[in-house]
């Protein structure tokens, strides 16, 4: 039988570092502002283990879940700033998600 890689193991090194980082902002934050793990769980509405596995950072927890956390604590502006308006929107209405492919090409690239 096959072992299945863990999430973390598929993750880049610097994705790691970042959730580690993200997990310590979210003990941190909640243990300075006197939030109870079961008050944020409950506002999460995430299990004890969940909250957990994300204050350790594991790539297992969705990254959703760190930034409602980020959000609930105040912080998500500063974790994780909204990028720059050219990193996502379209300039026109003319892009193409696809290559177009030419008459007589296999679409291969």
């Amino acid at each position: 039988m096959t072992k299945r890689a863990r999430p973390e193991d598929a993750m880049p090194t610097l994705v790691n570092e970042r959730l580690r980082i993200w997990g310590q902002c979210v003990r941190k934050q909640r243990v300075q502002q006197n939030i109870t793990a079961r008050d944020l769980c409950a506002r999460l509405d995430i299990s004890h283990p969940t909250l957990q596995r994300m204050e350790r950072g594991e790539a297992s927890v969705n990254v959703g879940l760190f930034l409602a956390a980020f959000h609930v604590l105040g912080i998500l502006a500063i974790t994780a700033p909204e990028p720059d308006a050219a990193l996502w929107q379209m300039d026109s209405a003319n892009i193409r998600s696809r290559p177009t492919v030419n008459e007589g090409d296999d679409g291969y690239f």
